[in-house]
């Protein structure tokens, strides 16, 4: 879904804004690369993930230009945490799609880590049109929540979870849980 909507988006800035259109379609063929090179891998560090994700989200600031604003705030003692391969993605995808997309004003998506005990917590929230204000149409915003938690229980069973809800300032927010785990470095 995500390659198609760029896909269109570069041949749409390709009449209008050709530099735009060239950094675009460079940072996809990046995205695309790092995807192909995990295939097959379950659980990177986050490090990796988030690295994953900044260009992800630099193809979406050339799509939103200044209606969409990325925050950071991950603890640097979570960056060596195991994370399923792409989990981020999908969830920071809907944050932008059924959140931000929707509203004509600028809207910001945060994405925060940290260390918790012997756990690994990952929230992602959006200051958009909440959960009453997503709309169905153009893909269901529960798929790929759906999808997450169930790769997250295959990889950790009961000891994770994942929750979607309604931010009480606007917005929505995804809590993931998981296990602190880190690679194997022997």
């Amino acid at each position: 879904h995500f390659l198609f909507n760029t896909l269109n988006a570069i041949s749409t800035l390709m009449h209008r804004d050709v530099d735009a259109a060239e950094r675009m379609l460079t940072l996809l063929s990046d995205l695309l690369r790092l995807s192909l090179e995990t295939t097959g891998v379950q659980e990177v560090p986050l490090r990796q993930e988030l690295e994953f994700l900044h260009r992800y989200l630099e193809i979406e600031q050339i799509r939103f230009s200044d209606r969409l604003s990325v925050r950071f705030d991950v603890d640097r003692s979570a960056l060596e945490a195991l994370v399923p391969n792409m989990i981020l993605q999908p969830i920071v995808e809907n944050a932008i799609k059924h959140g931000v997309a929707p509203r004509s004003a600028p809207g910001c998506v945060t994405i925060a880590a940290s260390r918790v005990d012997e756990a690994l917590t990952v929230r992602v929230s959006d200051d958009g049109v909440g959960l009453r204000g997503r709309r169905s149409g153009g893909g269901d915003w529960r798929g790929g929540l759906e999808n997450a938690r169930r790769r997250l229980e295959q990889l950790y069973g009961g000891e994770q979870f994942l929750e979607l809800r309604e931010r009480p300032e606007g917005g929505v927010q995804v809590d993931m849980k998981i296990p602190f785990r880190q690679p194997n470095l022997a």
